[in-house]
């Protein structure tokens, strides 16, 4: 950890030591809303009234705070088999309107991935535990925790009878982790009502690449996933009785699977890095002031070795240009034991992470003419079909826009440390939606450590950060104000603490 600044002056020493002393309150709350098994992506009746329970606690919870909650219905789920689920609302909550003060609005997401103790937690996923300052359970890091915190910051200026220095809005949803169902469309419905005056949009789901160093996130890759069948007929082949009288539609799709992406992890399709945003000399400064060691992180992530040997090329890989992976194969036989067994038809499925200024059309036409390409110099004599099952938009922001400068400040104000600018690797649609339909700016301010393993087992957050964190999004409020202020020509940046 970084040794932490002084105490600030004025009302961000009496809010940062309200938060203080009542941290345990906070993480109380914490261990009640982890206590929800808000399940969205099993589709049974049990776990969809949680989430609906989950959905009603925050409702609660922002309506004692004085915030104007809509819950907008958001009709029902039909399943494949014929099952009809509800789908929980999504919340939109406002407090203060007041057009001098800039307005902040906050997303989040209530919903979390499913846990069970037997598949390898150490403690009972959805009970609150604090081992060694560490908070494990569903939903700490992603994204209960940082909802909470925001809902910390505005309750501990309610809290001081202090005057909000912004307009909060909150847009909070409870089926991310299974497609956010419906929310593009009720963004855009009400870009012209709930989202008309807000001028930031803050995003608090996803993790710094340190354990210790706070991040801001700037940007994320988008993602096309394809699917290439290869089929001869429907019904499997004995291989004893076919091979050697016929092309293999597995030995065609290994081929084409295998032409895609060399050793080195480079793309092999023509043409797909022609449109990739070259590198400026200001961003290759950006990823040498990462904190970043380069052997703790291969230790962490139990890898021997990988593709690059420099912090910078890693980082730049990982985040700002494309990359290709294979996922699977349908069709095959992956049960334990000898099968002799040649498939009649199999699918390969593969993705390729999208960074500016990619287009998705252009790639989709590269990849298929490539695959085509390929398998027509096999001569088989079976069928290939090629499809994009899911296309998504890469997302970059300019790090110059005040809320970013706002962060900053905030972030060095709390953690004495500048933050890491970086990237995510990984596709958060909800950020390229936010800012291709309000056209607003987007910032994702992390709260996360990298080890808080969302999604896995022994999910946790740290105490530190998720009480620092609280911290942060306080004095973000006063940053952002301050910011204002400043382009108005009524204040100058330092006058918030």
């Amino acid at each position: 950890m970084f040794s932490p600044p002084p105490p600030p002056p004025g009302l961000l020493g009496k809010i940062f030591q309200y938060i203080d002393v009542h941290q345990d309150e906070f993480v109380q709350t914490l261990k009640e809303w982890v206590a929800v098994e808000s399940d969205s992506v099993q589709p049974v009746p049990r776990l969809r009234q949680e989430l609906l329970r989950m959905m009603v606690l925050a409702e609660e919870r922002l309506r004692s705070l004085g915030a104007h909650v809509n819950a907008v219905n958001m009709g029902s789920q039909k399943l494949p088999d014929g099952q009809t689920l509800p789908i929980p609302p999504i919340i939109l909550a406002e407090l203060g309107n007041n057009p001098e003060k800039p307005t902040v609005c906050f997303y989040g997401h209530l919903d979390v991935q499913p846990a069970r103790q037997a598949d390898g937690w150490r403690t009972d996923p959805y009970t609150l535990t604090e081992v060694d300052g560490k908070l494990y359970g569903r939903g700490t890091t992603d994204n209960k925790g940082p909802v909470l915190a925001w809902i910390n910051a505005v309750s501990t200026f309610r809290a001081l009878d202090e005057d909000l220095p912004v307009n909060i809005k909150f847009i909070i949803e409870g089926m991310e982790e299974a497609g956010s169902l419906a929310l593009e469309e009720l963004v855009k419905k009400e870009k012209a009502g709930f989202f008309s005056n807000v001028d930031y949009i803050v995003i608090s789901d996803n993790l710094w690449i340190s354990q210790s160093k706070p991040a801001l996130t700037y940007g994320t890759r988008g993602n096309s996933y394809f699917m290439v069948e290869v089929k001869c007929r429907d019904q499997d082949f004995h291989s004893g009785t076919f091979g050697g009288i016929l092309n293999e539609p597995m030995a065609d799709l290994v081929a084409l699977l295998g032409s895609l992406v060399d050793s080195s992890g480079r793309i092999l399709i023509p043409g797909i890095y022609d449109h990739v945003a070259p590198l400026t000399e200001e961003e290759r400064k950006m990823y040498e002031a990462i904190d970043l060691d380069l052997e703790e992180y291969r230790h962490s992530s139990q890898m021997q070795k990988f593709l690059f040997d420099t912090k910078e090329e890693l980082l730049m890989h990982l985040w700002r240009f494309p990359s290709l992976s294979i996922h699977g194969i349908e069709g095959a036989f992956d049960e334990p034991g000898a099968k002799t067994v040649i498939p009649g038809r199999v699918i390969g499925k593969f993705s390729i992470r999208l960074v500016p200024h990619m287009n998705m059309s252009v790639v989709e036409k590269q990849v298929k003419r490539h695959l085509e390409s390929t398998f027509s110099k096999r001569n088989s004599s079976n069928q290939m079909t090629i499809s994009m099952t899911l296309g998504l938009h890469p997302w970059i922001a300019n790090i110059r826009d005040n809320q970013y400068l706002a962060a900053k400040r905030a972030i060095k104000t709390v953690f004495g440390t500048e933050p890491d600018m970086i990237r995510d690797g990984s596709t958060i649609p909800i950020a390229q939606i936010f800012q291709a339909t309000i056209q607003k700016s987007v910032m994702m301010l992390p709260l996360g450590a990298v080890d808080d393993g969302e999604h896995s087992q022994n999910e946790k957050i740290n105490r530190w950060n998720y009480i620092e964190g609280s911290k942060v999004f306080a004095a973000f409020f006063l940053e952002a104000c301050c910011f204002q202020l400043t382009v108005l020509g009524a204040a100058t940046p330092g006058q918030s603490t």
